[in-house]
């Protein structure tokens, strides 16, 4: 598995577990967020390189556009209440 899968993973994580301290409650809050946190991650990831923006990259790791999706998913699914 290349690097850059397991820190897009990591960080992913990381946005989503903050986003539970910020705005869950429950145990099933913080399983929904970080999946939402590492899917959006993951996703951002794609557009960035479709798109083929490179701002502020790690490797091949498109770290700013996939911040912005995971933490723009992170808020859908908060809005949704899902």
């Amino acid at each position: 598995m290349p690097p850059y899968i397991l820190l897009a993973l990591l960080l992913g994580a990381i946005y989503g577990a903050f986003f539970h301290m910020w705005q869950g409650k429950t145990g099933r809050d913080l399983a929904l967020y970080l999946t939402t946190g590492m899917v959006g991650f993951i996703v951002g990831q794609v557009v960035g390189g479709v798109v083929g923006l490179n701002l502020f990259p790690i490797g091949s790791l498109h770290v700013f556009e996939a911040t912005l999706a995971s933490w723009g998913m992170l808020l859908i699914i908060r809005w949704l209440k899902i």
